[in-house]
């Protein structure tokens, strides 16, 4: 699926843009990173704080200019993958992208419905690691702020939402099929929180990252088949309403045995507050 570097909290677009690798996408390529696997299209109005990051300087008009996933955590705030806004995803570094945006309110991508809203600020996890993936979540700031309907709330340690055998859902306008058929329009997959021994065991430490169960999530299907794949990176993991994860790398995508692993929400809200 995915992967990723960082920097620091502190400065604006310029400071936050850091070298990465993506396994899977090529620097300014269609779509950087990962569509729903065994998905089906589902209507924005129906979750409004799943959001597209865009570039059309960097990824051309088709498709919007998406390259990556969001999700609304605040009127004003964005949460996406760490990678996305990495130098591996964008080409160049990120104080050379003027026209980042977060598309809100279009699920089909090639039409102009919704609002394009200006990115203003970007912050990297300041405990992000390229090398395992973990701590993979940058916040972005709004040039203006979104109706407080547009926000989801995020699932704290301890929420039961995180428990295994949670029915959750991935949303995103990524690779549907995992050979490039990326969708037009926003699309959604069933799955299931996964033990963290089945993550364990199948990211151990090689190239593709390692998982640690205090700052990922693993969701999927033990057999395969749902999943998220390339261009879904940075969108959102809901589980009981509330926002349990971000799209952050895996092997494959709907490969039998290796489920999609997620940045943990509970580990982003524990160093937002620390940032505050």
């Amino acid at each position: 699926m995915r992967r990723p570097f960082a920097r620091s909290w502190t400065g604006a677009l310029a400071t936050a843009a850091v070298a990465a690798a993506l396994p899977l996408a090529s620097p300014a390529s269609a779509v950087a990173d990962s569509v729903v696997i065994g998905g089906s299209p589902v209507r924005i109005a129906e979750s409004p704080w799943v959001v597209a990051l865009a570039s059309r300087d960097r990824f051309g008009g088709t498709r919007s200019g998406q390259f990556c996933g969001a999700v609304v955590v605040g009127p004003t705030t964005v949460l996406t993958a760490a990678h996305c806004v990495s130098e591996g995803v964008l080409g160049v570094p990120l104080s050379r992208v003027s026209d980042l945006k977060v598309i809100v309110g279009r699920g089909d991508l090639g039409t102009a419905e919704g609002k394009e809203i200006p990115v203003r600020e970007a912050r990297v996890n300041p405990e992000y690691d390229a090398e395992t993936n973990s701590g993979d979540f940058a916040a972005l700031t709004l040039a203006e702020p979104l109706p407080q309907s547009y926000v989801i709330g995020m699932a704290g340690s301890g929420d039961t939402a995180y428990t295994a055998g949670t029915e959750a859902t991935v949303y995103g306008w990524g690779d549907t099929t995992g050979s490039g058929s990326y969708a037009r329009t926003l699309h959604a997959a069933p799955v299931r929180v996964l033990p963290d021994t089945v993550c364990e065991r199948a990211y151990p430490g090689s190239a593709d990252g390692t998982y640690s169960a205090t700052t990922m999530l693993c969701a999927g299907e033990l057999d395969g088949r749902r999943d998220a794949c390339q261009g879904d990176s940075g969108g959102p993991l809901v589980a009981e309403g509330r926002l349990i994860g971000l799209v952050s790398w895996g092997s494959g995508c709907g490969r039998p045995g290796r489920p999609g692993v997620y940045t943990r929400i509970s580990d982003v809200v524990r160093v937002l507050g620390d940032s505050a």
